[in-house]
């Protein structure tokens, strides 16, 4: 396949402006706000008086079912997609694996709509498969990288891909924002029942979010090739194929000490990002001090939404900046620079952020890193990988490591929350992954080029 193809290269970056708006509406803006809402309890003057809800028979914080959850939801992720990969590998036809699981999560996005509290553990299930469907895809998705760019060009289109993703969703949530807006939308809880008024309901954003997926997903599936080669061998070890590749990867990594440090680095600092992406938006409805009463409650809603769109536009100006950095110091110093930044944010968090303006100033600063660190990790990666036709087995461990990560981070946020009774402590988890992924980091600054 030609590499550096403009049209390729645009179809591919297409892709994160597709399923990017599930981050952000589903797991960061909208969702967790409207799942906050119907699931605490309210009295007469709509001052909250519990955030516990029944869930599988007993009771838990809201907040912390909701880490559990997505949990549950990456540990499939990551028993699933090592079949699905070497399956693919075998027949060769990566893109269809990369279409089924868009399809799975733009349609379970629309399943949402139909979220109740009073089934919570039914409501649960179109998230769970949300959630496999846009990080299944991701694996087949950024396993083209190497395979459509040269190694000097695939910072500047994971930057591409990312900032992107983050102008394409942002465009959404702000699409939804008027609908709930301009059709004056307002909910109350009336003896324990929400009702609701006005036309667009906060529903109709999981919808319409469903919809932007799976339509903008056709344009990379109509440009982008399949690429993947038939593999070779007998039918009867096809299931066992992934984790059979996943092992020899395990393997190679013992003669690549570079791209095994690597790992071992984004191991933690990944799982403290992606840790911070989900619990974010919960963390300053339970954390900060946005006043009582029910115009309090709006008011707080309207502010996180407005510093997750700034943490978005802020996002595509990051991107930018650390692909700058990469190329002016070197990948793994720009990914040092991030990860002390990140250690900067948490330490400010713990310590300093009980206000609404200090929220803020926090929002800001992680928008300038996060998608920075997001891109420049995904491009370092794929400067360490051998030269070879298909990188899908090597992007699937990379998936395991990352999920794996993510798994542990959102667990140990949850169960640090639960036993202390608040949010805030858990941050200290989070200054402990960044500051193990900065250690492990530092010895691949002796190397003179990414690749050694």
């Amino acid at each position: 396949m030609e590499k550096n193809n403009k049209k390729t290269i645009n179809a591919w970056t297409f892709y994160d402006w597709a399923n990017s708006v599930f981050p952000l509406v589903i797991t960061s803006a909208i969702f967790p706000n409207f799942y906050d809402a119907v699931t605490v309890t309210k009295d007469a003057a709509g001052v909250i008086t519990s955030h516990n809800v029944s869930f599988l028979g007993m009771q838990f914080e809201n907040q912390n079912i909701y880490s559990f959850v997505y949990a549950f939801a990456l540990s499939i992720v990551v028993l699933i997609v090592p079949v699905l990969s070497g399956i693919a590998d075998y027949l060769g036809n990566k893109k269809r694996f990369l279409q089924f699981f868009c399809y799975l999560g733009s349609l379970s996005c629309m399943c949402l709509y139909f979220f109740d509290k009073k089934n919570l553990e039914l409501s649960f299930i179109p998230f769970i498969t949300a959630t496999i469907g846009f990080w299944g895809s991701l694996v087949y998705y950024n396993s083209y990288l190497p395979e459509i760019a040269t190694e000097d060009m695939q910072d500047k289109v994971s930057a591409k891909g990312f900032a992107r993703g983050y102008f394409g969703s942002s465009l959404l949530l702000i699409i939804c924002l008027i609908g709930i807006i301009a059709f004056k939308y307002e909910e109350k809880v009336v003896d324990g029942v929400l009702v609701t008024t006005g036309f667009f309901r906060v529903k109709y954003s999981f919808l319409l979010t469903g919809l932007w997926w799976l339509g903008f997903a056709q344009y990379t599936f109509r440009i982008l090739p399949n690429t993947a080669h038939k593999a070779h061998g007998e039918k009867k070890n096809i299931l066992s194929k992934g984790f059979i590749e996943l092992r020899s990867v395990l393997k190679d990594l013992k003669h690549r000490k570079s791209l095994k440090q690597f790992l071992s680095s984004y191991f933690f600092y990944n799982m403290g990002v992606q840790t911070v992406m989900v619990v974010a938006v919960l963390f300053a409805r339970n954390e900060i001090d946005w006043g009582t009463g029910e115009a309090a409650e709006k008011a707080k809603t309207n502010s996180l939404i407005v510093s997750i769109l700034l943490i978005q536009f802020l996002g595509i100006a990051g991107s930018y900046l650390f692909s700058f950095l990469s190329r002016k110091l070197g990948n793994i110093k720009g990914l040092i620079i991030a990860i002390l930044f990140w250690i900067g944010i948490c330490v400010f968090t713990y310590f300093v952020v009980y206000k609404p303006i200090q929220f803020y100033i926090v929002a800001a600063s992680v928008g300038l890193v996060m998608g920075g660190v997001q891109a420049l990790s995904r491009s370092t990666y794929s400067k360490y990988l051998p030269e070879r036709d298909d990188h899908t087995a090597y992007f699937s461990f990379y998936d395991v490591v990352e999920k794996l990560g993510m798994i542990i981070g959102t667990i140990s946020f949850g169960l640090i929350s639960q036993a202390m009774g608040g949010m805030r402590q858990s941050v200290l988890s989070l200054i402990v992954f960044f500051i193990l992924g900065f250690v492990l980091i530092l010895p691949l600054l002796k190397k003179r080029h990414v690749s050694e």
